[in-house]
């Protein structure tokens, strides 16, 4: 089994684990997934409700 030390010391993740002075964290993300959800769940469940009307 790896150590998990000589992980966290690896280079590539640690300039995907960087966070640089312009960025502003999940919030841009965050939102938009939230908005696709609010959207997206009314809209599945209309489009699979819709064939028990008749």
């Amino acid at each position: 089994m790896p150590d998990i030390t000589a992980l966290a010391a690896h280079p590539g993740l640690t300039e995907v684990l960087a966070v640089s002075k312009g960025d502003q964290g999940p919030g841009a993300l965050l939102r938009t997934v939230l908005i696709v959800g609010i959207v997206g769940v009314p809209l599945v469940a209309w489009f699979l409700l819709r064939g028990y009307r008749k």
